[in-house]
């Protein structure tokens, strides 16, 4: 019996797509959302202002024009959906703004929407640079409470 509903959590890289290719051969769900997550450019420039040390300028975006970053982002999810329909899924796309992580993003998108299973793809870092580089995919999985399905980077 096929889910409800499965989250698909989508950035564009080669090992997102991977996994909504697994997800399409693997499981079965009525619907499947593909999720973005972005990031305001103002905050994304603050945060990277403030690792180097250097004075956050202040910059204001400009209220007429769509913030890049969400621009981006309904691009790469446009392209998501459609990689998940080629996977034969009954996909439609969502763009999440993060204001804290992009895993918490993630979760409380699943949250919302009640998913069933999450799926996500992972960079495989090993070694020295996973511990310095927290995967998201990690973090979805000990902090949602729903299966999640993550699928590893090919060979």
């Amino acid at each position: 019996m096929p889910a409800d509903l499965m989250l698909i959590a989508y950035d564009g890289s080669d090992n997102s797509k991977r996994a909504i290719e697994y997800a399409g051969r693997f499981l079965a769900a009525k619907r499947a959302v593909v999720v973005t997550v972005w990031e305001p450019m103002v905050r994304q420039a603050a945060r990277m202002s403030g690792l180097s040390g250097v004075m956050q300028p202040e910059w204001v975006p400009d209220e007429t024009s769509e913030d890049i970053a969400l621009t981006d982002a309904k691009s790469t999810n446009e392209e998501g959906v459609d990689v998940a329909l080629l996977a034969g899924l009954n996909a439609e796309g969502r763009c999440r703004e993060s204001t804290t992580a992009i895993w918490a993003t993630i979760v409380e998108c699943a949250n919302e929407l009640d998913a069933d299973i999450i799926v996500t793809g992972t960079r495989g870092t090993t070694g020295l640079r996973s511990l310095l580089q927290s995967s998201v995919a990690d973090h979805v999985l000990r902090h949602s409470h729903r299966p999640v399905l993550i699928v590893p980077p090919g060979k």
